[in-house]
């Protein structure tokens, strides 16, 4: 078992271009994580192998990315190097039980997007000696803008946790939690950007209010929410220096972020996490 110290993390792992990475289960995110890798991360499609119960999806996308639709689960594991379970939370473990000796092999490196299952839950259903890391990514990883929550307790080696930072560094930020708070991290990085696309069509909504066509609106807004984002990953900059920095004394902006303030725009979006977490 090992506690990941991100600091000591290197990408010494097995050179990308000689990786195949499988997916067991290949929906909308499934699919968001291999068109990243293709379109942005320097993988091939053939590197790429995929298996879902949904024949006709799995064809279709497979296809797109001149990827191979595999006939089993097993095909997968016994093709790959590296196998992302991607299946729904509640059948993990039906579908984890027929391979999961195969999933225990030397060399293969098992990644979970299941929501929920953590490293001492896979530690109940996998075979011993099985090398896993669970994670929780985003959909703007699809155009290598995603975010990765990935969690710090792993019984990956140094050469593998490499391996894994090779092939998703380049199509997303990459942060390594504690366990207690990788699924409050995934809540903001996995559920927000549906509040993120609500604002996103807010403040289009008002641009095209005050003259501006619709499709300029989007692609302005868009534009500046991206780069506010990365600004603020680029300098470390408090959020709350960037807002000062634009808002001049008795100016427009200063206007604007009262009237915010008012509605209860920040108390509303904690709301939102609150609600999703429970509270």
């Amino acid at each position: 078992m090992t506690v990941i110290n991100p600091s000591a993390v290197v990408a010494d792992g097995t050179a990308a271009s000689n990786l195949t990475i499988g997916f067991i289960g290949f929906g909308a995110m499934a699919q968001g994580i291999a068109t990243g890798m293709v379109r942005h991360g320097g993988i091939d499609g053939a590197q790429i192998v995929a298996y879902d119960i949904n024949r006709q999806t799995l064809d279709a996308a497979t296809s797109v990315l001149g990827a191979t639709a595999a006939a089993s689960a097993a095909d997968v594991v016994d093709e790959c190097e590296v196998v992302i379970l991607a299946v729904k939370p509640n059948v993990i473990e039906s579908v984890v039980e027929p391979i999961k000796a195969k999933l225990a092999e030397p060399g293969t490196i098992v990644i979970s997007i299941a929501w929920g299952w953590d490293f001492a839950k896979y530690e109940t259903i996998l075979a011993p000696g099985t090398h896993h890391l669970s994670i929780v990514p985003n959909t703007p990883i699809a155009v290598g803008k995603g975010v990765v929550v990935a969690e710090r307790l792993s019984n990956l080696t140094p050469d593998e946790i490499g391996t894994f930072t090779r092939l998703f560094e380049p199509i997303s930020l990459v942060e390594f939690l504690d366990t207690a708070t990788l699924y409050q991290a995934g809540t903001v990085t996995s559920c927000a950007p549906a509040y993120a696309a609500m604002f996103i069509e807010a403040l289009s909504d008002a641009a095209v209010k005050h003259g501006i066509p619709r499709a300029a609106a989007y692609r302005l807004v868009s534009a500046m929410v991206e780069g506010t984002g990365a600004l603020q990953v680029a300098t470390g900059q408090i959020p709350a220096a960037m807002k000062d920095a634009v808002c001049s004394p008795g100016g427009a902006t200063i206007r604007g972020v009262q009237r915010l303030e008012e509605r209860g725009f920040r108390g509303d979006v904690m709301s939102a996490v609150d609600a999703v977490m429970g509270d």
